[in-house]
């Protein structure tokens, strides 16, 4: 096994995380993410594993809202960029890989070791996702979306958008364990943003220990989302407070890991959360 991580047993996906977005991208929906040199690359996850972080979420796939396709080898080389400095500068740190190509998790592992994979498809993205998945035992992140990135915001017809939604995850999470993924590693997102408005994705965080109660843990991504910046007519950059207020609904419905931007400001609010509030 490479040198870096390379045994996920033993993180410990019931404790709360904070997982720090590391985007390798020049399209990211908010600018302030993007980090395309090595040096920049460095910088940043020197920076949120300082703050905090727990886990360094690797993404060479833009998968804002009509966000273009890229070829396979564009994204490999973004996330080779980014795993190989997170193992250079935060060996001891969980890393995850933002992708839903069976192919990248393939790559990265032989590389680096072992990762958490944290796929927007659930798995429908490759046909060999799940396989891989199983056969290297590796902690998976389930999303729900409709459609692909750049067509997803033209798919938000739902009659009952919680049920529904929530409602695949949990059946997609009995299947992924059909498949031979261990329950152990299954987290599920419900992909606040993908193919949802923003009315649907209040909605989803309003009754999101529904999704919470079904016994795996829960990661919420909402970070500097357009449901809080259009909510509030302003922009991403402006949408820190919205961010760490949401994040915090998040927690006190039972979220065990938030992806953010902003990982100085979510670990203090999961401190606080933890050691004040959880246990009431």
């Amino acid at each position: 096994m490479p040198n870096g991580v390379s045994d996920m047993q033993n993180l410990d996906l019931h404790r709360l995380h904070v997982m720090a977005i590391v985007n390798v991208t020049d399209d990211s929906f908010y600018s302030a993410s993007r980090v395309v040199t090595v040096e920049a690359v460095e910088r940043r996850i020197a920076e949120v594993v300082e703050q905090g972080a727990t886990i360094i979420d690797i993404g060479g796939y833009s998968s804002r809202p009509g966000a273009d396709d890229i070829d396979i080898e564009t994204e490999w080389a973004r996330v080779d960029l980014g795993v190989g400095a997170a193992r250079r500068i935060a060996p001891q740190v969980a890393v995850s890989v933002d992708t839903f190509r069976a192919e990248i998790v393939r790559r990265t592992v032989e590389k680096y070791g072992a990762i958490i994979v944290n796929d927007i498809t659930a798995g429908y993205g490759d046909e060999h996702m799940v396989e891989l998945v199983a056969e290297l035992d590796l902690p998976y992140v389930a999303m729900h979306m409709r459609a692909e990135p750049k067509t997803m915001q033209s798919c938000t017809d739902y009659t009952d958008v919680v049920g529904e939604v929530f409602g695949y995850l949990k059946s997609r999470a009995v299947e992924l364990e059909s498949r031979g993924v261990r329950r152990e590693n299954i987290i599920l997102d419900p992909g606040l943003g993908f193919a949802k408005s923003i009315e649907q994705n209040y909605q989803l965080l309003e009754r999101l220990s529904d999704l919470c109660d079904a016994g795996y843990p829960v990661l919420v991504g909402l970070s500097r989302k357009s449901m809080i910046y259009k909510l509030l007519n302003t922009t991403p950059e402006e949408s820190l407070v919205g961010t760490v207020a949401l994040n915090w609904e998040a927690l006190r419905q039972g979220a065990k890991i938030v992806r953010v931007h902003d990982v100085a400001e979510a670990v203090k609010i999961v401190t606080i959360y933890d050691k004040g509030f959880r246990n009431l």
